[in-house]
């Protein structure tokens, strides 16, 4: 039976018990009205409202727990679906609502694996750019300075080896952006290389020291996968540089309960009450395209952890 049936259904067995009550029980109305006679219709009145409340709340119980799902839903933290409780179009508003965050997740997880294609693209181009142009050309200036500087007199060969240092760091630069946006490492040695040079790399700027712990049984993992883990890994060491105001970092990787689990932790500040940026929203986009499960926390000792499991296939455990 429907909702509406429900109640009407209800509010017309009050109503007939109640009338049936007036007419054939010994309680009349006299005039002027008495106080007994008052109590009696009021205690009926009440005994109408508090059974009219009670199927309303029980009736419309599980509608109470759809609007709260939908007031906390997240397409980047996937929740257990409602359970499809109740009768008539309580169960089947339940069930559609659940079809639809399918639906939803399945479509933001395809827009996702485009965007994060595209842009892994994007940054190969770049990366390559920067090397085969800016890195050629900023060599060729270096090459042509001490050219300059050989036939040069002592002051401006002095000046000289000053605007090729200068010109040496930028070159550097370059050629470690272009390793941050096309990780050549990771496609040339390996997850556990790459990972192992970008925890030397943060280390070497804005004083962090970043320790890291690879175990040496991790299984072979996808390529999408490892470059998921080196992404993660890459985010959260760039806000512990950035925001995190700290001095020590660990980066520790795993195998834990048939998943390859990554840990990032510092000893900064913590994440505290601030909104979640662009960049651990990648993350979290980064995580469902393979399946993963991402989590930040702020450990009892302070500081900020990211936790990035990735459950592993028995295709690639063997």
């Amino acid at each position: 039976m429907s909702l509406f049936g429900r109640i009407f259904l209800l509010n017309a067995i009050v109503l007939v018990v109640a009338g049936a009550a007036l007419l054939l029980g010994p309680v009349t109305v006299s005039t002027p009205v008495l106080l007994t006679e008052v109590l009696i219709v009021g205690t009926g009145v009440a005994a109408v409202l508090v059974a009219n409340a009670l199927l309303i709340k029980f009736g419309l119980a599980p509608l109470d727990r759809l609007t709260r799902a939908m007031r906390t839903a997240d397409l980047l933290k996937p929740v257990p679906r409602l359970p499809a409780r109740g009768r008539g179009e309580v169960a089947e508003l339940i069930r559609t609502f659940n079809a639809m965050l399918d639906r939803l997740e399945a479509e933001r997880g395809f827009s996702a694996a485009r965007a994060l294609s595209a842009q892994e693209a994007e940054r190969r181009r770049v990366a390559q750019e920067l090397h085969d142009e800016v890195g050629q050309t900023l060599t060729a200036v270096l090459l042509e300075l001490k050219r300059v500087a050989d036939h040069a007199d002592d002051e401006v060969r002095k000046e000289l080896h000053q605007v090729q240092e200068t010109t040496r760091a930028s070159l550097d630069e370059i050629r470690r952006i272009a390793r941050r946006l096309r990780p050549g490492v990771l496609e040339e040695l390996g997850l556990t290389s790459a990972l192992k040079a970008l925890a030397s790399e943060s280390s070497d700027r804005a004083g962090l020291t970043v320790r890291h712990r690879i175990d040496p049984d991790i299984p072979p993992l996808d390529p999408q996968v490892e470059l998921v883990i080196y992404r993660v890994a890459q985010e959260a060491l760039t806000n512990t540089t950035r925001h995190a105001r700290a001095t020590r970092a660990e980066l520790h990787l795993h195998v834990e309960n048939s998943a390859v689990v990554l840990r990032v932790r510092d000893n900064g500040r913590g994440i505290g009450d601030s909104a979640e940026g662009a960049g651990i929203s990648g993350m979290r986009e980064r995580a469902l395209l393979i399946g993963a499960q991402l989590q930040l926390a702020s450990p009892p000792g302070g500081g900020t952890e990211v936790c990035l499991s990735v459950p592993v296939r028995e295709p690639e455990r063997r």
